[in-house]
């Protein structure tokens, strides 16, 4: 094992050489980032990733380049199909710059493709389950788990109405093997994820449920990201592609994986947060 960064070109051209497969999953991701440190995002997706890829092509390996949903931006043409348009705000919020970075990244990908790299790009839709992020930090569900641990109301941005699709950890991977192993993927950008919508304020009512208290509370945009950040009202994705190229379909019940994480998430927090 070992650890660096994708920024690190000894490092990385020693691992990827090494390497039977690639999978390109290394990234500065979370809102937090975004709005507070648009420079080092851009530098580390666009910058780390044209290594991997470089030396990916270099060396021959097949890659599998983990994108996001974010690349369709505030698309309102639900559910988002991997040929869609892309909808983006303006580049002075700075909330955009992972969806472009993302997408320079896919960009990259098929423009080595065509000069013989083999690949496959796969857009992740709201990807959660143990590990997931610190407590309090990253994405909303560990946020909220970190809230609710420390006894601190769930902070829900406006009403809470604006979904997203939730999908279990075991799901992903199985997709991604599914995706790396499978020849009718080569060359593709496919969705990966489950369909079923959750809102937010739906999401907050389910882990207190779960955890057995919690407040909920509503808080601006501003309050939470400053002026620099919008927000997606939807965020669904058809699934079609990846079930037809792959025969992959994200099972697990959002209750079902949210009790599994949550209760991660606590023994975590009894061993190593809790007495610090």
């Amino acid at each position: 094992m070992y650890r660096g960064s994708i920024t690190d070109k000894d490092l990385i051209d020693k691992v990827v050489w090494e390497c039977d497969l690639c999978y390109h999953f290394a990234a500065l991701v979370g809102v937090q980032h975004y709005v507070a440190n648009p420079h080092d995002v851009i530098d580390v997706n666009v910058n780390g990733t044209m290594l991997v890829m470089n030396l990916a092509y270099k060396y021959e390996k097949k890659m599998v380049f983990a994108s996001t949903s974010e690349v369709y931006g505030r698309s309102l043409d639900i559910p988002f199909s991997e040929d869609g348009d892309r909808v983006l705000g303006p580049t002075k919020i700075d909330r955009w710059c992972y969806s472009t970075s993302k997408a320079i990244g896919e960009h990259y990908a098929f423009a080595l493709a065509q000069k013989g790299l083999r690949m496959v790009i796969l857009r992740f839709f709201n990807v959660y389950g143990p590990r997931l992020d610190s407590i309090e930090s990253g994405r909303v569900a560990s946020i909220f788990i970190g809230q609710l641990l420390r006894n601190k109301p769930l902070t829900v941005i406006g009403d809470g109405a604006q979904t997203r699709c939730y999908t279990y950890i075991d799901d992903a991977i199985r997709g991604i093997i599914m995706a790396a192993e499978n020849p009718a993927a080569e060359g593709e950008v496919l969705n990966l994820g489950t369909d079923v919508e959750t809102s937010v304020m739906e999401l907050a009512r389910l882990l207190v449920g779960l955890y057995g208290k919690g407040e909920i509370v509503s808080i601006t945009h501003e309050e939470m990201y400053g002026l620099s950040y919008e927000d997606i009202p939807r965020r669904v994705p058809d699934v079609s592609k990846a079930k037809k190229l792959l025969g992959f379909e994200a099972t697990t019940p959002i209750h079902e994986g949210m009790k599994k994480t949550l209760d991660w998430f606590i023994r975590y927090f009894e061993s190593h947060e809790k007495h610090v």
